[in-house]
């Protein structure tokens, strides 16, 4: 029987707090001020793709993104096989209004957007997709970054304000232009 089409193609590393043993993260690589100064879903999306580069080493090009007012629980969703993401625009609004800072606001869009990239690269598990983004995100910020706090917690539960956000359907949703340039800047225009 041959593997599933979207299978990742190597097993990423255990993450520290699991039990089983496996390769801690490489050291830092310090992505936190990139991300703090990241403006726009495009920005925020580069230090995902860096991040998950660096720390599973693999990549995925050419994805895009849409806005859609989906229910407040979720935050985004990728279709099996799909090349768009899209994005709660309500549950973004709702935390654009209450962020305290710019960094609030953007460690929330980017772990949802690793979240989703990392079911496009074939982790399709929810479980597992978000042991896999806590790891990443750890990896790349440290485990004191709020990004981190942010992936390894539960964001309904630290900012219980989202299940008030406006509810959608999803039927409507509007594609984000510009979005994922650096990886098809050289065959889309």
């Amino acid at each position: 029987m041959s593997p599933p089409l979207l299978a990742p193609t190597r097993a990423p590393p255990r993450s520290p707090r699991s039990s089983e043993p496996g390769p801690a993260p490489a050291p830092e690589f310090l992505l936190g001020p990139r991300l703090e100064r990241a403006e726009g879903f495009d920005r925020v999306f580069g230090v995902v793709r860096d991040a998950v580069r660096r720390a599973l080493g693999v990549e995925r090009p050419g994805l895009g993104l849409a806005l859609s007012n989906l229910p407040p629980q979720l935050g985004a969703y990728w279709q099996v096989a799909g090349n768009l993401i899209v994005l709660n625009e309500g549950l973004v609004e709702t935390m654009r209004a209450a962020a305290d800072t710019p960094l609030q606001l953007n460690a929330f869009v980017y772990v949802i957007l690793a979240h989703e990239y990392l079911h496009s690269l074939g982790y399709l598990d929810e479980r597992e997709v978000r042991r896999v983004t806590a790891y990443v995100t750890r990896a790349a910020f440290g485990p004191d970054h709020l990004a981190t706090r942010m992936a390894e917690g539960d964001l309904w539960q630290m900012y219980p304000f989202l299940a008030q956000a406006p509810r959608g359907d999803g039927r409507k949703f509007r594609v984000v232009r510009g979005f994922d340039l650096a990886s098809t800047q050289h065959y889309i225009r």
